[in-house]
């Protein structure tokens, strides 16, 4: 049974911290060539690739409008192990709510996690594979 500070408050969406997914913080794709991949999408689509080489999206949380949150956009290198251990071309980065309870409730189901939390200076990273080999990055960040 999960204790009352994970329940849902539904007078107060703000307040929820149930171990979930609350939106998606970025999106990775292999390229063969990612310089030429990123400048392609600043010339023809006006991306801007920022110091790091991704892109950035920014958004309102409509729970918390004083907030402004970001999705990366960023192409890898064919091969990059940072992918691994998955075969897939592509890794999806989840943004999410109390990391630390969602691992422990991933665990209890069985799903493979691939590392331990990491932290960091933009919050909290964990990887774990859904069941087609895909894997998830997910991610808690700083407030």
């Amino acid at each position: 049974m999960e204790d009352k500070k994970n329940q849902t408050d539904n007078s107060n969406p703000a307040a929820d911290t149930t171990p979930k997914v609350t939106g998606i913080g970025g999106i990775f794709f292999f390229s063969d060539n990612p310089k030429d991949m990123k400048e392609w999408y600043a010339k023809n689509l006006g991306l801007e690739i920022n110091n790091w080489g991704g892109v950035s999206f920014e958004s309102r949380n409509l729970n918390k409008p004083e907030e402004i949150e970001s999705l990366q956009w960023s192409p890898f290198k064919k091969g990059s192990e940072y992918f691994a251990p998955s075969k897939k071309e592509f890794m999806i980065n989840y943004r999410v709510q109390n990391i630390e309870a969602l691992v422990n409730k991933l665990k209890e189901n069985g799903v493979t996690i691939v590392d331990e939390i990491e932290n960091s200076e933009y919050g909290k990273f964990v990887h774990i594979m859904d069941t087609e080999g895909n894997k998830i990055e997910l991610w808690e960040p700083a407030d």
